[in-house]
């Protein structure tokens, strides 16, 4: 959407620049995404809703049409099937607005992307010992 300034300095803030219907859908987003991953910060990266734990988890924006999730090309690659349906690239996904997030699998992905990023943070600790 067109109504996005530069400089978020929170989620909240982030998402009340929206319409009320898709202050909804990411609310919705953010509330699946908390579920999973319970330990990882909430901040503003690249200009979008980020979840950090251990680095970026996955991000999430709001255009006119859909919502954009972004949980890496990792995260995308591990889910390719179930992710067919959708509009997307190497690292991201796209849900229209006028469907029902696929909360179910957002979640799977989260859950997956923490597990893979605890093991990053991990592999790097064991190397510098």
């Amino acid at each position: 959407m067109d109504n996005r300034k530069i400089g978020f300095s929170s989620i909240d803030e982030y998402i009340a620049t929206f319409p009320e219907d898709v202050q909804k859908i990411l609310q919705e987003l953010r509330a699946t995404i908390k579920a999973a991953a319970p330990d990882a910060e909430e901040k503003i990266s690249y200009q979008m809703p980020t979840f950090y734990l251990k680095g970026n988890l996955v991000h999430f924006a709001a255009y006119k049409n859909h919502v954009g999730f972004y949980p890496t090309p990792s995260g995308i690659e591990k889910f390719q099937q179930e992710l067919s349906k959708y509009e997307g690239a190497k690292g991201s996904v796209q849900f229209p607005n006028n469907e029902s997030l696929p909360l179910d699998l957002v979640q799977k992905i989260v859950e997956f992307r923490v597990i893979e990023n605890l093991k990053i943070a991990e592999n790097k600790k064991r190397g510098k010992k």
